[in-house]
């Protein structure tokens, strides 16, 4: 069977009226839908240059309810400009009733699905996207629903979608690339810094004491994502050039062949372009066989409503032979 998605599905896909997509390549294999949530925080004309479908996540800002679809329905400078005034927000994940309604124009026309969810340490997401697929697989016995639990976010869960769309794009099955992504994920790492302790203090995770000692003090938390997905505080350092100096120090300690590194870097960042150029030119700086430019995109309305402002997010590859399982490091910083 050849591997081909007609416009008429993709814009049956709902979210972004992806009716132009088709796919570039054929395969002499099962037809199958890669998708993601809207928290890869890559952009819209990247994905869909990639042929990944998209299903979004929603918020609340105030009393008034927003799908998370790439600044469309709100600009992220509105969106933080409003929680900088203290407008509350709230974020809220895809039900598994949008799952099914989503991925059910698909299975009736004879493709399988792979979607790759948020990390469920942070998100129910992927519980969500299992009820579909319990549903929609006895509704549809001969069509499969292959989900993954990403285990990261932001632009870390864009970098696993890109090495995601790269494997499909050599040709491999639905199940292949569900196993690949259950293996290279384990070996994906999330650090970040804040500058801005506002967001975390509003969300619970710093109490609000430690939120004002440290806003005085000028104090950067360190924090990562664990094995579970979990969002844990690491280290405390001061200002944002020891966070981006500490940052250059792991690069340099964990990146192939150190600072002969010849692999890809993401950025991301929430309304901070400065912060983030600032860290583009230290890693340059540091890593001059870097393979092309770092790639700079927008933190998304969902991860944006718990960082809040000011948030630099880097990307990088442990290895990059792209078609081994190969770990890399993501590092985060809320400056």
């Amino acid at each position: 069977m050849m591997y081909k998605a007609e416009a008429e599905l993709a814009a049956a896909y709902r979210l972004h009226e992806y009716s132009h997509i088709k796919y570039k390549k054929e395969y002499d294999m099962e037809n199958y839908i890669l998708g993601c949530g809207s928290t890869v925080d890559l952009n819209e004309k990247h994905l869909k240059e990639r042929n990944i479908e998209v299903l979004s996540f929603h918020f609340r800002l105030g009393d008034k309810d927003y799908d998370d679809d790439f600044g469309k329905s709100l600009a992220y400078k509105d969106l933080y400009a409003a929680m900088n005034k203290g407008v509350p927000v709230k974020t809220s994940q895809t039900t598994a009733g949008e799952y099914e309604d989503a991925f059910t124009p698909y299975l009736e026309k004879g493709f399988d699905i792979v979607h790759v969810t948020l990390s469920s340490g942070i998100s129910g997401s992927y519980e969500s996207c299992l009820i579909a697929k319990k549903n929609l697989e006895e509704k549809f016995p001969e069509r499969k629903v292959y989900v993954v639990d990403s285990l990261c976010a932001s632009s870390g869960y864009g970098m696993l979608m890109d090495l995601a769309a790269d494997y499909r794009d050599e040709g491999h099955s639905a199940a292949e690339l569900k196993d690949y992504l259950d293996g290279i994920k384990l070996h994906l790492h999330h650090l970040f810094y804040s500058m801005d302790l506002t967001a975390y203090v509003r969300g619970g995770r710093i109490s609000a004491a430690a939120g004002v000692i440290g806003s005085l003090l000028r104090i950067c938390p360190l924090m990562y994502v664990n094995p579970e997905g979990k969002l844990i505080i690491k280290k405390k350092l001061i200002g944002k050039k020891r966070a981006v100096a500490e940052l250059i120090s792991e690069m340099l300690k964990n990146a192939e062949n150190g600072e002969n590194y010849d692999g890809p870097c993401y950025l991301c960042n929430s309304e901070c372009i400065e912060d983030a150029n600032y860290t583009v030119s230290e890693i340059e700086k540091n890593f001059p066989a870097l393979k092309g430019k770092c790639k700079i995109y927008d933190i998304g309305a969902t991860i944006g409503c718990h960082t809040g402002t000011g948030t630099v997010a880097v990307f990088f590859a442990i290895n990059n032979s792209i078609l081994v399982f190969y770990p890399y490091h993501v590092y985060f910083f809320w400056l």
